[in-house]
């Protein structure tokens, strides 16, 4: 069976909305869009084309979808990370969205998407990855559907935003692997206990 991934940027507060971009995702009125830039190592880059390397799939909801798809199917194959993601094969769970023309390798997910993902995970494959998607996590996590959470830490509290775990969602976890980078970011995986 294949493991389904969440990987995340994530402050201290639990925060993972809009990390990459003050235009991101204003939802609810956010404001800061953009938190991960001064904390920036290659390190990091280097775990997210490992974490590419293990997983032949992407998960998403809507909005992470529109937003990734509107900054990787623009880049020319020359650039390893647009190219990369442009050839993942990506399932976007919306019940809005009319096509997934817009990011080409995308098929849409519609009706009960809790089945829908265990016959993706029951499929032979590599990993299937969940970045952002908040909503769409919650529902994964509350489903006992994640395997493992793949977590760069920012030393940053924000106050507010989308947060990765529901709150009055008890989630226990064990630690597996945990690396500090030079920025402050720690990198932590964690498994269902």
């Amino acid at each position: 069976m294949r493991k389904l991934v969440v990987a995340e940027f994530i402050t201290l507060d639990g925060v993972i909305q809009a990390p990459g971009s003050p235009t991101e995702d204003a939802d609810g009125g956010f404001i800061h869009g953009g938190w991960t830039w001064p904390y920036w190592h290659d390190d990091i880059g280097k775990r997210f084309f490992q974490s590419m390397g293990e997983a032949d799939a992407m998960l998403f909801g809507r909005l992470t979808w529109e937003i990734h798809g509107r900054a990787f199917e623009p880049m020319p194959d020359t650039n390893p990370f647009g190219a990369a993601m442009n050839a993942m094969r990506k399932y976007v769970v919306s019940s809005t969205l009319e096509s997934t023309s817009a990011w080409r390798n995308s098929t849409l997910i519609r009706g009960n998407v809790i089945e829908a993902v265990r016959m993706l995970k029951e499929q032979p494959g590599k990993n299937i990855l969940v970045d952002g998607s908040s909503v769409l996590v919650h529902e994964l996590t509350a489903n006992d559907l994640v395997d493992e959470y793949a977590l760069h830490v920012y030393p940053l509290v924000l106050g507010s935003g989308k947060r990765l775990f529901h709150e009055g969602k008890r989630v226990s976890l064990k630690l597996v692997e945990c690396q500090p980078l030079p920025t402050g970011v720690v990198f932590q995986k964690y498994q269902p206990a």
